[in-house]
């Protein structure tokens, strides 16, 4: 009974340190940028600090999910995913207006040109809500629903990668780099994939799909001609 109790229990487990994982990796990403002088608290805008609320909610809520399901509390799992729904897309908009506001205020990385931010922001907000969204609808299918929830997160790893990487060093090679440290944080899951079923599941290759789709996407809208007199236009330029 114990031993069976134990393999059923030992995916919530990976789930349960993956979250562990992304989130104490996005939190020390943003704290130690803090420490090191490079952000002022204080002086930051109340949305940038509303922004920061919710993401550590967010990240709170990724690690009290899986902890639940190991409780067997599948009842207070449920209640909290409807107000999990409901915060992924209050962060989905607030990651845009805080892009954009951004811009307008001028209070955004001088290595990124105005439309590249902008792209930035507001295509890695969209593609986290879409796929909290798409976590949502496959929420009977738990494979999957994991898994996307997951993923939603990596996409989300950008902004504590930005703070870690040496990006004004990098140049061109800073976008590839970004997107090799997000397919690490999936091949940890596709090698979890491996080792429970065999072959690497559906849903974490189109998670790896997504991650490359999102950066290209950044790319391309970048140097969009609408997308750079917008950008332009919205840091004064």
């Amino acid at each position: 009974m114990a031993t069976a109790v134990a393999g059923a229990a030992r995916p919530e487990l990976f789930w349960h340190r993956m979250a562990i994982g992304l989130a104490v990796f996005i939190v020390l990403g943003f704290l130690q940028f803090a420490l090191r002088g490079f952000v002022d608290p204080v002086a930051a805008p109340f949305w940038v600090h509303l922004h920061g609320v919710a993401m550590l909610a967010w990240l709170a809520l990724l690690i009290a999910q899986p902890t639940l399901v190991l409780q067997g509390n599948l009842a207070r799992h449920r209640k909290l995913g409807r107000v999990g729904g409901v915060l992924a897309m209050f962060i989905t908009g607030l990651g845009i207006f805080t892009g954009v506001a951004s811009l307008v205020l001028n209070r955004f990385p001088p290595f990124f040109t105005p439309p590249y931010f902008l792209a930035l922001t507001v295509i890695e907000s969209l593609v986290f809500g879409a796929m909290v969204a798409w976590a949502i609808r496959r929420r009977r299918a738990t494979d999957w629903h994991r898994r996307l929830m997951i993923g939603a997160t990596i996409i989300i790893l950008e902004p504590a990668l930005g703070r870690l990487l040496p990006i004004p060093l990098m140049g061109p090679w800073a976008e590839p780099a970004v997107a090799l440290c997000q397919l690490a944080a999936v091949a940890i899951v596709a090698a979890y994939d491996r080792r429970t079923r065999g072959a690497v599941h559906p849903a974490t290759w189109a998670i790896a799909a997504i991650v490359i789709a999102t950066r290209v996407a950044i790319s391309l809208v970048s140097m969009a001609p609408p997308v750079v007199t917008l950008a332009e236009r919205l840091a004064g330029g």
